[in-house]
């Protein structure tokens, strides 16, 4: 089967199943495991590399209002491609090109390819769009292994977290000019993790938060991980962050438990490595019960 995917975490899903062979296209965002680098590009962004995250949002607000997408199929190297599957998203509005458009490709596209639609908003919908993407191509079994064996993951850490006696109250911060709440799955992986998300909220979007909301809640942890950043785009943007009127009073602050994580890799891409996630937040925040996963960097203290 010759595999197309659209969006980053399709094609974390696809090689986790063992289809890494069948990939012939990826998108320009596509970066993990390293070997997809070097497959052609399928799609093009609209946002400059060098915007800043103000003009980020501004870009995304824009392109809301006219339900236009910030990405686009490269469709002369789809159609040399001439895949049999195509995996993309109906889930965000803006992050992966638009599902109409994929649908119109795929009519267009030699022997009309299938199209599997992903579409999380917890965890264990992930692991369903893990389970789709292996029926559609021919491996359920193999589907179920993979999922059974992430399940496991999970359920080592909420077990060790059973004895917890206190969960700390936590933010994780998936944008920072302007500031955006956790959404989707990720206050749910606080919650597995040992901690209580203090202003997002399990299956439902992220969204624009205001500071005061932040400060009413004084989280003893804050996690920022920014949405498609690595640690050393977020780091930029960190001195916004700390030009905040009160920030320098927030309990996690006072007691050094400000954090800053690979978004990009960790947090933004719903799928195998959510629960690299789950983990890598556990001995974040309760260290004398976690140990780090090996080949897991630990989350980056700001001092």
């Amino acid at each position: 089967m010759r595999i197309a995917s659209l969006l980053p975490s399709a094609t974390e899903i696809v090689c986790q199943l063992g289809l890494g062979d069948d990939l012939v296209g990826v998108t320009h965002e596509c970066d993990y495991p390293p070997f997809v680098k070097s497959l052609p590009k399928v799609t093009r962004t609209l946002i400059p590399h060098d915007a800043t995250s103000l003009e980020i949002d501004g870009l995304v607000r824009e392109r809301l209002k006219s339900q236009k997408a910030l990405y686009s199929l490269d469709m002369p190297t789809l159609e040399q491609l001439r895949p049999d599957l195509l995996v993309t998203q109906g889930l965000c509005d803006v992050c992966a090109v638009a599902e109409e458009e994929v649908t119109a490709a795929a009519c267009s596209l030699p022997g009309r390819p299938k199209v599997v639609n992903l579409e999380p908003m917890r965890l264990s919908e992930v692991f369903d769009c893990i389970r789709l993407v292996g029926d559609a191509a021919g491996i359920s079994n193999r589907a179920d292994q993979v999922i059974t064996q992430l399940q496991a993951r999970v359920d080592r850490v909420a077990h060790c977290n059973a004895q917890l006696k206190y969960r700390p109250r936590v933010v994780l911060l998936e944008w920072v000019d302007p500031p955006f709440c956790s959404g989707h799955w990720s206050p749910e992986l606080v919650r597995i993790a040992g901690g209580m998300e203090g202003i997002g909220r399990e299956g439902e979007r992220s969204r624009t938060t205001a500071w005061e909301e932040i400060l009413l809640c004084d989280p003893e942890f804050l996690i920022v991980a920014c949405c498609g950043f690595n640690v050393e785009r977020t780091l930029l943007d960190i001195p916004l962050l700390k030009q905040y009127p009160g920030y320098a009073e927030l309990a996690c602050v006072r007691q050094g438990n400000v954090f800053v994580i690979d978004g990009n890799s960790y947090f933004s891409r719903p799928g195998p490595r959510l629960v690299d996630s789950v983990e890598l937040l556990a001995h974040t925040l309760h260290p004398d019960l976690h140990d780090l996963p090996s080949g897991l960097l630990p989350a980056l203290r700001l001092l």
